[in-house]
């Protein structure tokens, strides 16, 4: 059924449409920056430092339980992740994962930071041990923001060393005009992802550097598969003007591209809809990223070898062999 969804011999003029989309991605780089210069992205505690908690219990306890002891305290952003239900050591069957964030020290009342840290942990344990029979906590610690620092350095330079493997290849594969076009498609990607997260102020957090990196390696992959049919058709339609030939290679992969996006995009929303609080924010980056990247890949990274004005002579050499007429478009 998905099949007959999916056009096939499409003759979409795509580059008709390059400056439009050029003008578009700009403005929305534009406001991506801005959002993040004034609103900011709402960093998690990996980010942001805070107590860790790691609690135990012989019994299995719902991880929603834990969410709603946690979150009727009032100690700011908290998430609860389960180690899984199978482990056994020492008596714990069961154990989980509490994060809260960083508090706040009262000067007015004499509380320092250190101090807060320790009076919403003893706050988190009362409430639990008089809600859950047998708790055990197997480690408390604290992230400080030096440690958080070192995080947020750490996942921006994992993009950035991405994005440069990124290039090299591209250019080692292709020419140097089809690798600065897939790097403009993965920063125009990235940079849209982070205005997304800081517009709608969903948290921000080590798993959203993961998402990050796979919107970067799916959207790499729909630039490779188009990339890789546009040197084909160089070699076999060399009298082709190099637009009508971008449109050709495009039309090619366009049934290919819907049927990748639309099956990730079906799982990612059953994922984002049943999957729990604690994968929302990967999952609601990833269906971002689905778009962004489909979209780039037609309408950044293929216009960006016009702009460019991709030469045919590295590609052609010893091909005159193999060349074919111009293909007739319906």
């Amino acid at each position: 059924m998905l099949l007959k969804l999916v056009p096939e011999n499409t003759s979409i003029p795509f580059l008709k449409f390059r400056m439009f989309a050029a003008v578009a991605s700009s403005l929305l780089i534009v406001a991506s920056i801005v959002l993040f210069l004034v609103n900011g992205l709402n960093k998690g505690i990996d980010f942001e430092g805070g107590i860790m908690m790691e609690v135990g219990t012989p019994q299995i306890v719902d991880v929603a339980e834990y969410r709603a002891i946690i979150g009727g305290l009032e100690l700011g952003d908290t998430s609860v992740t389960s180690f899984g239900e199978a482990i056994e050591v020492a008596d714990i069957s069961h154990r989980v994962l509490i994060r809260i964030e960083r508090q706040q020290g009262d000067d007015a009342a004499g509380i320092s930071d250190a101090d807060a840290q320790l009076i919403a942990v003893e706050k988190a344990q009362t409430a639990i041990n008089a809600s859950i029979a047998d708790a055990s906590y197997r480690r408390v610690e604290f992230v400080g923001p030096k440690v958080a620092g070192e995080l947020v350095e750490a996942g921006v330079l994992s993009v950035a060393i991405a994005v440069l493997a990124v290039l090299v290849y591209i250019w080692f594969r292709f020419e140097w005009h089809f690798g600065v076009g897939a790097v403009v498609a993965l920063i125009h990607d990235v940079l849209l992802t982070i205005g997304f997260f800081a517009l709608t102020g969903l948290e921000f957090n080590l798993s959203i550097i993961a998402a990050i990196m796979t919107i970067v390696g799916y959207s790499l992959n729909d630039t490779v598969v188009v990339y890789d049919r546009v040197r084909e058709n160089l070699r076999k339609y060399q009298s082709m003007p190099l637009d009508e030939l971008l449109d050709f290679s495009l039309n090619q992969t366009l049934s290919r591209t819907l049927m990748t996006s639309l099956t990730t995009l079906m799982v990612l929303v059953a994922l984002f809809l049943f999957g729990g609080a604690v994968i929302q924010g990967f999952t609601a980056a990833m269906i971002w990223g689905v778009f962004v990247g489909t979209y780039s890949s037609v309408f950044i990274a293929a216009p960006v070898l016009v702009f460019l004005d991709l030469p045919r002579g590295a590609l052609l050499e010893n091909d005159d062999e193999n060349a074919l007429p111009k293909p007739q478009f319906d």
